[in-house]
């Protein structure tokens, strides 16, 4: 299956780009400033050229106290472009795969959050990433992944900061403990986009990895890893103010996936063992 990723150098696109090479299959994972999803015509030239068979879109404006002073390029970024690659994709003869937020969501259940539950963002990124599945659903082959706390090589991440934080001996961290949701390794969820894709998925879908989890609980793990007797203390949202307000549960339900693809959802904590594993060997080799 030959696949053209937008977005192609950051977390998510990279991982999409490996696991295509694990596949033996072809993939094009392009960058911004190749592949700007703003620049229509950009994009279709890439899908005319390349002839994808899915076009996997990962590009997003993902920092989201940020995206509450820049409205606009948040909506325009991550909501009506996607129109644009919708477009790339209905020209080529391509599915199309838009990945989504839990930040759709309000946070105010208590079961984890089914593809058909009303939705409610609370934050200007949410808002934009709910117009980015409104574009994209509006062309008949496309597929909305929704993921959440996405984690990996190659880019920013909670991991990678705490990491940093205890490494480097800042602590105690003070870390929220009333937001619950699952973190994502995007190897994980590269390999479940190709498994959807290839089984020509359609609609909403949900992945994430198990069990639910807050962030405190994500950090004590990670210190665990890193520095024992690192101290990490739980605080309430309330205690650690931010620009834009983040949804208290965002547990999305996996079970159209598992039914989809026959597999159940991989655990965050095999994930994030891989990944701290990864940014040793990559620091001590850097180091050599």
């Amino acid at each position: 299956m030959r696949m053209l990723v937008f977005g192609g150098t950051g977390m998510l696109g990279r991982a999409l780009a490996a696991e295509g090479r694990r596949r033996n299959q072809p993939v094009l994972a392009l960058s911004r400033a190749q592949g700007d999803v703003r620049d229509r015509r950009r994009l279709a030239y890439w899908a005319g050229a390349f002839a994808p068979e899915v076009i996997v879109n990962c590009a997003a404006f993902t920092q989201v106290d940020a995206c509450e002073e820049r409205r606009q390029h948040a909506l325009e970024v991550n909501g009506e472009a996607v129109a644009h690659v919708a477009a790339a994709a209905a020209g080529a003869g391509a599915a199309l795969v838009q990945v989504s937020s839990d930040y759709v969501f309000d946070g105010g259940g208590s079961r984890p959050y089914r593809e058909d539950d009303p939705l409610g963002p609370l934050s200007v990124y949410g808002e934009s990433k709910r117009l980015g599945e409104e574009r994209a659903l509006a062309y008949e082959r496309a597929l909305v992944v929704r993921a959440s706390w996405l984690f990996g090589a190659g880019g920013p991440s909670f991991p990678a900061t705490i990491r940093r934080l205890i490494a480097d001996g800042k602590t105690p961290l003070r870390v929220v403990d009333d937001q619950v949701g699952a973190p994502t390794y995007t190897p994980y969820l590269a390999r479940a986009i190709w498994d959807l894709a290839q089984r020509r998925a359609t609609g909403v879908v949900h992945y994430r990895n198990r069990p639910p989890v807050s962030w405190y609980g994500v950090a004590c793990e990670i210190a665990a890893a890193v520095r024992p007797r690192a101290e990490v203390v739980p605080v309430t949202t309330s205690e650690f103010p931010r620009p834009a307000p983040r949804p208290a549960y965002s547990v999305l339900d996996v079970g159209r996936f598992e039914e989809l693809v026959g597999r159940a959802v991989e655990p965050w904590l095999a994930g994030l063992t891989d990944f701290l594993d990864t940014m040793a060997r990559r620091e001590g080799n850097s180091g050599d």
